[in-house]
């Protein structure tokens, strides 16, 4: 039987550990559609599965890769035929279902999403989940009435796969961005992206215990949490409303009812990998349109599949920024 080459995490002594394995089709999850796999993305979700620095997976082994972009190589699924060309983001994958990182993924059919007019299989694994959770916040803070002219938008974790897209597409609609980052030496990178304004960390007082600050912010995308989503709530003006995504600062939240019974601050949960087909459906069409960065190459670059653990490594370390992808095969 034909093997492929996969990155596998395994329990070791109660620590998630990644290797590179041969397997065969009838060693991953089952599904009806095959995908050959052209590209996949690096997500800190990923990252912290392979090196053990969290524990995300849920079943082991499991090939991880929360991410994928393919060609249909067999379906079982009326929807998808062989030799099109496909993508799938989230649900299960690479934490309770065999993931992205393989040269080949055997997937349920309704977490297949064709690849949008407009872009490639490269570009889909660029934007991958961090795009698309990107574009989902953006969404869900233009239907809590975010337009450019209401102010100020930050964008902390800025450096980050999420941050960064997140900063390219606002500008590029128009949005006055303002990054945070911990990161004095990314400066010249946040303000290439389009940040009108770069925050430095340090110039913040994070632990302050005002229960409401200078309001500053119109909207706001968060991948951090902890203390910078607290400070956040204190410093929005009024009627404005946050993104919240991820937990790289923390899983608690201390802050007070204030901002949101005095100035009705909205907080909103960003919960792209559960995100019902219709609206992934949507949210392609407008990555592959008016929310399409027209600069990938700022945002993105490629790694060989041999790559992968290091890049994990750089991710959890803070050393990266921007977005890895795996490159499996030529596109």
């Amino acid at each position: 039987m034909q093997t492929f080459k996969a990155f596998r995490i395994f329990d070791d002594n109660g620590k998630s550990q990644g290797r590179f394995v041969d397997l065969s089709l009838d060693d991953l999850d089952p599904g009806e559609v095959v995908i050959r796999t052209h590209y996949s993305g690096v997500n800190y979700k990923d990252a912290l599965a392979a090196t053990g620095a969290g524990k995300v997976i849920r079943r082991f082994p499991c090939v991880g890769g929360i991410d994928a972009a393919g060609v249909v190589e067999s379906s079982h699924d009326a929807r998808f035929k062989v030799g099109d060309q496909v993508l799938v983001t989230g649900y299960d994958m690479g934490v309770a279902h065999d993931g992205g990182f393989a040269e080949r993924v055997r997937i349920p059919g309704d977490w297949v999403v064709p690849l949008p007019v407009g872009l490639s299989l490269f570009e889909a694994m660029a934007l991958g989940t961090a795009g698309f959770t990107a574009a989902l916040a953006i969404h869900r803070l233009e239907q809590n009435e975010l337009t450019p002219d209401k102010g100020k938008v930050v964008v902390t974790g800025a450096t980050g796969g999420v941050g960064s897209l997140a900063i390219r597409m606002l500008s590029q609609l128009g949005y006055r961005v303002v990054a945070l980052t911990g990161k004095e030496r990314e400066q010249e990178y946040l303000k290439s992206l389009g940040a009108s304004e770069v925050l430095l960390r340090s110039s913040v007082d994070l632990k302050s215990t005002r229960p409401l600050e200078k309001s500053q912010w119109a909207g706001a995308l968060d991948a951090v949490g902890g203390d910078t989503l607290a400070w956040l709530a204190r410093t929005m003006q009024q009627d404005g409303a946050i993104a919240s995504f991820g937990n790289a600062g923390g899983i608690e939240l201390h802050t007070t009812v204030f901002p949101f019974i005095l100035r009705g601050v909205k907080l909103l949960g960003v919960d792209s990998a559960a995100t019902a087909m219709p609206l992934r459906k949507q949210l392609w069409q407008r990555l592959a349109g008016d929310l399409r960065i027209d600069r990938f190459d700022l945002v993105a670059h490629r790694i060989p599949f041999a790559e992968l653990p290091a890049a994990c490594s750089r991710l959890i370390a803070g050393e990266a920024h921007g977005r890895s992808v795996v490159e499996f095969a030529p596109n």
